[in-house]
């Protein structure tokens, strides 16, 4: 091994680099993981002790040598570089940039939190894991409800006794803000939320949300619908039709659906609103007592309002896309098209 070293000394000591291509073959053959001298310092472990330590030394001598000579190879070729960046026309037009863009859900979720900005709202964020009391229990989901079996939920496993899940709406952050906070509370809460569904064209197993919450003396169903009223033609425009259904929530009483004219087909009936021209976009209603109970607020003194909508489903609507499932392909095609809203 000795002598290979020694060949190998003269034979580095004698190449000539003279560009960045010839300093990356030297680095390649003899300075890489897989090189040259990578090989030899592998065979070294296997000699003898007492050859380690005349060839160690001339190991070592080599491999500072190689070093060395790239070292000098790479200094030329900057020196180089520097010379070819002076000699630049800079009055030559720049290469194209390509301006990155937001991802529509971000868009909308913006200006739906300044919608409700402008009218007295502050944000509100919570955990997306969650247990069973925030997401449940105190929004009086009763024990046998479907939203509870495996079905509908993501649950978590865990060592302790409480049950905890991926959050199915962020309605669990009004209960936390009503527990650490005293009336008036206006507040909404934008987040992701996870449902164990089926991924169609209209349905995702994780999707975003914004619910919103209103607490104080004196609120009524009046005031929930002019805020409704406002948010839609704030996001929509002064033309949108508007109309309320009766629905049921546990968390509210009474409570509504409310739908909004189809704007992709503008009301004359195509595959996304189910040809009746109408979309839902939100639930709503007044809290529920027990819910303001449970969160320690006197009922009788204080009434509230809450709404929650999918992100998804107005952008869908603002942007007339007709499915969901693009919005988590990532695909440039598709996100590409956002830029010009920035």
């Amino acid at each position: 091994m000795e002598s290979k070293v020694k060949e190998l000394t003269a034979e580095v000591g004698g190449v000539s680099i003279t560009n960045p291509e010839d300093a990356e073959q030297f680095r390649l053959k003899y300075l890489s993981k897989k090189g040259i001298l990578a090989v030899l310092f592998d065979e070294f472990k296997t000699l003898a002790p007492e050859e380690r330590k005349v060839v160690g030394k001339q190991l070592n001598e080599l491999k500072q040598l190689a070093e060395q000579k790239f070292a000098q190879a790479k200094d030329l070729s900057s020196n180089n570089g520097s010379s070819a960046k002076e000699s630049i026309d800079h009055s030559l037009p720049s290469e194209p940039v390509d301006l990155g863009s937001r991802h529509p859900i971000s868009l909308v979720r913006t200006s739906i939190v300044d919608i409700f900005n402008k009218i007295g709202f502050t944000i509100s964020e919570g955990p997306e894991i969650e247990d069973d009391w925030h997401n449940f229990g105190a929004l009086n989901f009763p024990d046998d409800h479907p939203a509870r079996d495996m079905q509908d939920t993501f649950f978590v496993e865990s060592d302790y006794a409480e049950k905890w899940l991926l959050r199915t709406h962020t309605s669990s952050v009004q209960v936390r803000v009503m527990k650490n906070q005293k009336p008036p509370i206006r507040t909404i809460s934008p987040g992701r939320v996870y449902r164990n569904e089926t991924i169609s064209a209209r349905a995702h197993c994780q999707f975003h949300q914004v619910e919103g919450l209103y607490v104080d003396e004196g609120v009524s169903f009046a005031d929930l619908k002019q805020t409704l009223y406002y948010f839609v033609h704030e996001m929509f425009g002064e033309d949108i039709k508007i109309r309320f259904r009766p629905s049921f929530f546990p968390f509210t009483e009474p409570s509504a659906e409310m739908d909004i004219t189809c704007i992709i087909c503008e009301g004359k009936g195509c595959p996304v609103c189910k040809q009746s021209g109408w979309v839902e976009i939100l639930g709503c209603g007044m809290v529920h007592p027990k819910v303001l109970e449970n969160c320690g607020i006197d009922s009788n003194k204080y009434t509230g309002y809450a709404f929650g909508m999918g992100i998804e489903r107005i952008t869908m609507l603002r942007y007339q896309i007709k499915d969901l499932r693009l919005f988590f392909e990532n695909d440039m095609r598709f996100l590409s098209q956002f830029k010009s809203v920035l």
